[in-house]
Formats: structure tokens, sequence, C-alpha cells
């Protein structure tokens, strides 16, 4: 599947004709975290099934619609859960909502998931900011004829996640004195978790957590130009020699109760684009 620059444009126009600010920030927001954008200012809201070529959200603990509005001081857009490959969407559809985000003026995507630790010395509950990814998804939504307005048929992804925005991240965590770690985000296809094998090879493979989503928004946001900034709030930690069930509704109930700490982040990196945008221009 390839999306048409018309559809894309169909979409925005139906976001444009409620809501006509140019957002600076794309927001994607995973299972339990839609409560993240609980400060911002609402101004329009769009259920995914009001939406031009917009999928519908299956996955617990997504809300399904897209808020428009001003968070610290800026015009934002923000998804309340997003589309995943093992809903049996194809990579193009799940980011289609980048592309749309992209269309709209927004040049910075701030992407957040639920995911399972692989580190020992990880806490359910606690904050990773996204330093590096691997694609073990085997899939990738820029895969078919590419259309050059909207990026390079061969994208750099030597550094896809922002290196200042990093560094401003773990300092926002820092100053508000919560745990916080940097690391390397797997992507697998699910639903299913993985096994006590699986976990064991991710981790001797260099991943630090191993999550459903995010790669098909960075990539495409990298391919469109974006900033990148992501998040992942640890929602389990695996411990492949004395494994537990893991289930759905237990992952979301614990990213609800310390969601605050990503709305802190994302709140605070708004904040400090506010000030860097008010800064005046040297002549």
């Amino acid at each position: 599947m390839v999306f048409e620059r018309s559809q894309i444009e169909e979409t925005v126009n139906h976001i444009q004709t409620t809501w006509k600010p140019t957002p600076c920030v794309g927001i994607v927001l995973g299972s339990g975290l839609g409560s993240c954008v609980e400060s911002m200012e609402v101004q329009a809201e769009f259920p995914y099934s009001d939406l031009p070529h917009f999928p519908r959200s299956t996955a617990i603990g997504h809300r399904g619609c897209l808020l428009a509005g001003h968070l610290a001081g800026l015009p934002v857009i923000a998804m309340q859960g997003r589309f995943h490959l093992y809903e049996g969407y194809p990579p193009q559809q799940v980011a289609f909502p980048v592309r749309v985000m992209r269309s709209l003026g927004a040049d910075l995507l701030i992407v957040c998931n639920a995911a399972g630790g692989l580190h020992s010395t990880y806490t359910a509950g606690d904050i990773m900011v996204i330093d590096d990814h691997i694609n073990l998804m085997f899939q990738n939504p820029l895969v078919g004829i590419n259309d050059d307005q909207l990026g390079p048929r061969f994208p750099d992804m030597s550094s896809p996640y922002d290196p200042v925005l990093i560094q401003q991240a773990m300092q926002i965590a820092r100053e508000q004195n919560f745990a916080c770690h940097r690391g390397v985000y797997v992507g697998m296809q699910g639903p299913n978790y993985e096994t006590r094998a699986e976990y064991r090879f991710l981790r001797r493979f260099g991943g630090d957590v191993v999550g459903m989503s995010t790669l098909p928004e960075v990539l495409t946001a990298v391919h469109a130009g974006m900033r990148v900034l992501g998040l992942s709030m640890i929602a389990n930690v695996a411990t492949p020699d004395n494994l537990v069930a893991t289930s759905g509704a237990e992952v979301v109930a614990v990213v609800d109760r310390a969601a605050n700490k990503v709305a802190t982040i994302i709140h605070g990196i708004i904040s400090q684009l506010g000030r860097e945008l008010q800064k005046p221009t040297e002549k």
C-alpha cells in the first residue's frame, strides 16, 4: 500500500476545516498513555472513524481520537491511541497519521509506547528515552514507490532520535527526580509477548526494551524530515529464568499509574521548544 499525496491532503483539509492553527508538534500516545495530554487545551476532537483514510484503533487502552489544541502554549496535535501491525494494518497505514501531522506543519514528533524491560535493573513504571532501535518487525512503511516530495528514497538512519531532545528529556527527569534510562528499543510485530528464549536473544543482541509499535511512525517521520523523541514506559520487566505471565490489562494498569512521568517530559520538551521559538533571530 502506498498513500497518494491527495489522500494525505484530503485528511489535512478535513482537520483544517475545523482547526486552523499550524501545529509545531505531533504526539503519538500508546497503551494507557492517553491521559498524558490532560493539561492540553483541546480545541477540536476527531474520532478516527471520522477522519478520511484513518484506520480504526482496536488495541487495549487506545481511545482512538485525534486531539488538536495547545499544550505549554504551542499548537499541537495528539493521537490518543495508535495503530499496530498486529491489528492487520500494513505499515504504511500504521504510519499514515505521521504523514498527516507533517503535512499540517509539525516538524517534531514525540512518540510514546508501553514496553517490556530487558534489564534486571529496570523497574515497572520507569521511563526509557529511546536512543536507537532494532527493527525485528521485518516490515517497513517506506517500501514501495517513493514520492520524492514526501522524502528521499534512502533516508539516513544514523541518528533517528534527536540527540538534543534526548538530552533535554533526561535533564527534565533528573530535575523532577524520577528514574529515566536511555537505551535501544526493539520492535516486534506481536501480538504475543515474547518467549524466554526470545527475551534472552533480544538482550544479548543489544536491546534494552521490547515493544510492538513505534518503528513505523519513526521511520516515516525521519523520511519526512521531522525531529523525533521516543519515550518508552516500562510496563513490566522480563526475567527469563523466572518469567511470569503478562496480560494486556496489567500492562495498561501499570502505565496508567505512571503516565504522569511521560506527561512531565512531554510538557517540558514543548515548553523548551516554545522558549527557543521566542528567542530573537540573530542578524
